[in-house]
């Protein structure tokens, strides 16, 4: 996988969760977050359409705000 973009990488999974985490939070908590390297990858992921929504994509210092 390493010559894949970061959200090439999510979405190639079969099952996103795997490896990802739930964010908690009023803001946060429908969300998933993927580590790559010094980079974040939040996502949303729609079950009934077989769909990762990446949400943005940012260094770690930036990402959350």
């Amino acid at each position: 996988m390493g010559d894949k973009k970061p959200n090439q990488r999510v979405a190639s999974l079969d099952n996103p969760r795997n490896i990802g985490e739930a964010l908690k939070g009023a803001k946060l908590g429908e969300f998933w977050e993927y580590r790559v390297g010094d980079y974040r990858i939040i996502a949303s992921i729609e079950d009934g359409a077989l769909r990762i929504l990446v949400v943005k994509i940012g260094n770690r210092r930036e990402v959350y705000r």
